[in-house]
């Protein structure tokens, strides 16, 4: 038995919390709020964002960071990955130096354009970091339905350590060294996904969806493959698993905004309308920024910027996509 701690008590870090109980783990989950984390302590469950699912009683919950910090020395993130670099800086001075960091953060930072373990590398001063990504909507994984996931990281020991503390009969992991790719593919997707829910908002059907969802998948693995990452990562869970799973559900996020978005052609509606985090719509500048960067054309996450900064309506964004010149099709190049 391990112990870890899970630091967010939203639907996500609760998720992760019950799969590391049910692996057979000591977890103890830091939030906020007093009142959702009574509600853990005291009912097993977190109602405000998991309705009625029961949780695990070994599950202890605290709003002590000073306690949670203490528990182990194996942090699981599930904060907004906007907050990440102000949230570490805040807990440095009680977090080990030999202490694992396990973001399950998919984001870009929009100040500096970096991603989330290089944000925890450079304010925590470590490389012992992994990730853990994958089609994983809380809601569905809560129920203990089956998924899978990757746990990657710099090193084939840690990868495989981080696959140990999650595995369960119910949550498939799989290893990856391709720390960059997996990362590059969970935070990417999302801009994807905002295209998707545009189209569906606009009521357009399965081809444009697919056609999206496609060329789409192609600027990330060209995007991933100029960082030095395998393209191939992204042809797998981290990438296109994520991808299908979040464009095909209305359960996400970045789809039912980008649906809203679609539907009015308003970004202010949009953000009335889905009152919650949308990681795609603060990652989609820094997104193109990387691709600009190493030069890379990325048609598909330039108009979600674009849309997403009001230069550009939904629908002249997919008007602009259908008169770009057609090459032959390639994967990655």
């Amino acid at each position: 038995m391990k112990k870890i701690t899970v630091l967010g008590a939203g639907a996500w870090g609760t998720t992760l919390a019950q799969v590391l109980c049910d692996a057979g783990n000591d977890v103890v989950i830091w939030g906020r709020s007093s009142q959702v984390v009574n509600e853990i302590n005291s009912s097993h469950t977190n109602t405000h964002y998991l309705g009625g699912i029961e949780l695990p009683e070994t599950l202890l919950a605290t709003t002590d960071i000073n306690q949670a910090l203490a528990h182990s020395k194996t942090y699981v993130l599930a904060i907004p990955a906007q907050s990440l670099r102000e949230v570490l800086r805040a807990w440095k001075p009680l977090i080990p130096l030999d202490a694992l960091i396990i973001s399950t953060l998919k984001g870009i930072e929009v100040t500096t354009d970096m991603r989330m373990s290089e944000i925890i590398e450079e304010v925590l001063e470590t490389q012992n970091i992994a990730v853990i990504t994958g089609p994983n909507l809380a809601s569905e994984l809560a129920l203990r339905q089956p998924a899978g996931a990757v746990a990657a990281a710099h090193t084939h020991d840690i990868a495989v350590t981080v696959q140990e503390l999650f595995s369960t009969q119910y949550y498939r992991v799989y290893t990856s060294i391709d720390l960059v790719g997996c990362e590059l593919a969970g935070a990417i997707k999302s801009v994807i996904v905002l295209a998707v829910g545009m189209a569906i908002g606009m009521d357009l059907g399965e081809n444009t969806q697919a056609m999206l969802i496609t060329r789409g998948l192609n600027e990330v693995a060209r995007l991933a493959a100029a960082h030095g990452a395998d393209p191939l990562s992204v042809a797998g869970l981290a990438g296109m698993g994520d991808l299908v799973a979040s464009a095909g559900s209305p359960l996400s996020r970045n789809r039912t905004f980008g649906e809203a978005l679609g539907r009015s052609g308003s970004m202010e509606y949009a953000r009335m309308n889905v009152a919650k985090t949308v990681e795609g719509v603060a990652s989609s500048s820094a997104a193109l920024e990387l691709a600009h960067r190493v030069g890379v054309e990325v048609p598909v996450i330039e108009a979600v910027a674009d849309v997403v900064h009001g230069t550009i309506t939904p629908l002249a964004a997919l008007d602009r996509l259908m008169t770009i010149s057609t090459m032959a099709e390639n994967f990655i190049k």
